[in-house]
């Protein structure tokens, strides 16, 4: 998957519900002509605007699994909207300011951008998808790397977050710290399709259980799974790291985690064969110490504080704005 486009923009939806416009307020206002969606102290954003802020935030969500319907897209345009008016509103206030970004540093981000993508072919299907062109894209650029510089310089530098604000949060949310019991462990694989016929299981089995005897002469698991398992492990020796349940499918599971550590298991059949186990370590459930988050737990803090400031900073904004 490519990874999140244009995140200021990102950033922007995140904060939609803090901004808390009013779809009441847009309808009360004249109907702008057919090819304008909103016009901003006389910035107008363009239909064609709104639809392809729309494309992208619609093609974000089929990536994650999402499948919107009518009622919903009808909803999430309304919001993309609301999104693109604070945007320029923040965009004009940026330059009133005399934040000017260089064409160099739009050209890095530009470069930095499509070498998101495999190739050009990709890249310029992804612009055609979303009703863009290169210029277009580097200009929305450009208006993002202004806009981050606009909170960084007037809304992040009011946000701080205290020690004993992340002490608090950690010590008021609990759930959110537990790690769940998990193991590590190898396993050799010799693999069977789940429509296989008697003769190629017996085949299989045959397979196992010749490691099998080999392991119950001291020969070494490891070196066993890297010349017999037929896994993607393998190479590595079947190592297949550290996991918690639900991450592997059950009858694996129910079998590792009833080991001890340094135990190998009698065969065991999943949909993808027939594998031995070996756990290697064991960890029961356990609270992350505060220690280990303190760093991630404070800029999460902060990172909201600053949608929080940015709800009251595009409200004085809108009040001034026609």
């Amino acid at each position: 998957m490519y990874k999140e486009r244009i995140s200021l923009f990102a950033v922007l939806l995140s904060v939609v519900a803090l901004l808390n416009f009013s779809s009441a307020v847009l309808a009360q206002e004249p109907e702008p002509p057919e090819d304008k969606a909103a016009v901003v102290n006389g910035s107008v954003i363009t239909q064609a605007e709104l639809d392809s802020q729309m494309s992208m935030f619609i093609d974000r969500m089929h990536r994650s699994g999402q499948f919107p319907d009518a009622a919903q897209l009808d909803q999430i345009r309304k919001q993309v909207l609301q999104v693109l008016i604070s945007w320029e509103l923040l965009y004009q206030d940026s330059q009133k300011k005399g934040i000017k970004v260089s064409q160099e540093k739009t050209n890095e981000q530009f470069t930095k951008f499509k070498g998101q993508f495999p190739n050009e072919i990709e890249f310029m299907q992804w612009l055609n998808k979303m009703k863009l062109t290169e210029a277009g894209l580097k200009e929305k650029l450009g208006r993002d790397l202004a806009l981050r510089q606009l909170i960084e310089d007037q809304i992040a530098p009011k946000v701080t977050v205290s020690e004993s604000e992340i002490r608090a949060y950690y010590d008021n949310n609990p759930e959110t710290f537990q790690q769940p019991a998990r193991i590590k462990a190898s396993h050799i694989l010799i693999k069977v399709d789940p429509e296989a016929d008697a003769l190629q299981k017996a085949e299989a089995q045959k397979k196992i259980d010749v490691v099998q005897e080999k392991l119950k002469k001291g020969e070494d698991f490891t070196s066993l799974a890297k010349e017999y398992s037929e896994g993607p492990t393998g190479p590595k020796g079947g190592d297949l790291g550290y996991f918690t349940r639900g991450q592997m499918v059950k009858p694996f599971e129910d079998a590792a985690f009833a080991m001890k550590p340094g135990e190998v298991s009698d065969k065991v059949e999943t949909r993808f064969g027939y594998h031995l186990i070996k756990v290697t370590d064991k960890e029961t459930e356990s609270k992350v110490p505060y220690e280990e988050v303190k760093e991630r737990l404070g800029q999460f803090l902060k990172k909201r504080k600053v949608q929080q400031e940015m709800n009251v900073y595009v409200k004085n904004l809108e009040g001034k704005a026609e």
